[in-house]
This record gives structure tokens, C-alpha cells and sequence, in this order.
């Protein structure tokens, strides 16, 4: 089944011409990944593939020429993620993976909005896109994807590497002084109970 109205090739011209080399690189990356962890986990590998490569397709649009789309087309956004513009590119992605791919699965689309945030009760599906963003093999630190890789063999292993990975993530944000989204709190509380 196709989940894009564009052939790879063009997807892949697209993403190239449109993102930063390193960008690109991390985009084909998460592509590997997410296609990896379906297989592992038992879900669709090309849909796994459509999300992982068009999660970032809006990352180098101008902070301005975001806010002004979402505010636009009026899309689902939350108060926090306005706080730290570096996370309105996923609600973007996916609205620019609907409109300029032809992308309906709304698997897919949640899995791209939710990417960077993640959410309370992700999908299986929406926490393999957003570990593959994590520990994608082109950009991402060796040592801390296989730290994950490992974890993931464990027995309820994505939710463990999803509390591994949000740990990090407020621990980075907090050395940073900068400010932490009341959903990351939310989801790494909701995966203490493991």
C-alpha cells in the first residue's frame, strides 16, 4: 500500500533540497530505524519508513513562517510547545506530510506530531518513531543507541527506553535552564510505574 501521493524519489528531492545536509542525513537515519524497530516490534515496516522520513520535513522552515501556519490552518498545539519554538516542527511535519505528501494513514500523522513531545498513552507504533529519532545511526551518539538497542531487548523494553530517554531529556533540559514542557512531565511520571 502507498501512504504518500509521491514516489520515494521524490520525497527524497524533496527533503534534500528543503533540509540541512545533516538534516537529510538524520531524516534517511530515522527512516532505518523506524523500519528496524517495526520489524522488531511487529508493525508496518513502510508505514514505519513514510513516518521516519518526513518526521523532521518542516524542521528548517523559519520559526516565524511556523507560528504563522499554525496559527493559520489553526493546528492542535500545545501552549508549552509555543515556549520552545524547537518543537513546532512536528505538529508542522505533519501537516505538511498531509499536505505536501498526500499523507492520510493518521498513524503516520500522529506519529510525526508526536515525535518530539511524545504524549501520555503513545501508540506502539508513535514510541517506535520517537525512539528512532533518538537513536538513529547517522547523527545520533553510538553509545546512547546502543544503550537503548539493549534496553529494547528487554522485556517491556520500548516503555523502559521511552523513560531512559525522557530522563536524559530532562536532565538536558534542566543543565540548559531551559524551560520543561508540562507534557514531558506528564509521560515521564505515567512510565514510572513500570
Amino acid at each position: 500500500m502507498d501512504y504518500t501521493n509521491k514516489s520515494d524519489k521524490e520525497i527524497l528531492a524533496w527533503l534534500e533540497k528543503n533540509l540541512s545536509q545533516g538534516r537529510f542525513l538524520h531524516s534517511l537515519g530515522c527512516a532505518k530505524r523506524s523500519v528496524e524497530l517495526a520489524k522488531k516490534f511487529g508493525q508496518d515496516e513502510k508505514k514505519a519508513y513514510v513516518a521516519g522520513l518526513l518526521h523532521d520535513c518542516a524542521k528548517s522552515f523559519d520559526v516565524e513562517e511556523m507560528r504563522k501556519i499554525i496559527n493559520d490552518k489553526k493546528l492542535d498545539v500545545a501552549s508549552c510547545e509555543f515556549v520552545n519554538p524547537k518543537t513546532l516542527h512536528a505538529p508542522l511535519s505533519a501537516y505538511v506530510a498531509k499536505t505536501a505528501f498526500g499523507v492520510e494513514d493518521e498513524e503516520i500523522l500522529s506519529a510525526i506530531r508526536w515525535h518530539t513531545l511524545g504524549r501520555v498513552n503513545m501508540s506502539k507504533f508513535e514510541k517506535i518513531i520517537f525512539l528512532a529519532d533518538k537513536i538513529e545511526p547517522h547523527t545520533r551518539k553510538t553509545e546512547y543507541a546502543q544503550l537503548i538497542m539493549g534496553i529494547l531487548e528487554e522485556e517491556n523494553g520500548i516503555d523502559k527506553a521511552l523513560l531512559v530517554c525522557y530522563g536524559e531529556t530532562i536532565k538536558s533540559l534542566k543543565a540548559r535552564g531551559l524551560e520543561i514542557c508540562q507534557v514531558t512531565i506528564d509521560v515521564y511520571n505515567s512510565l514510572q510505574s513500570l
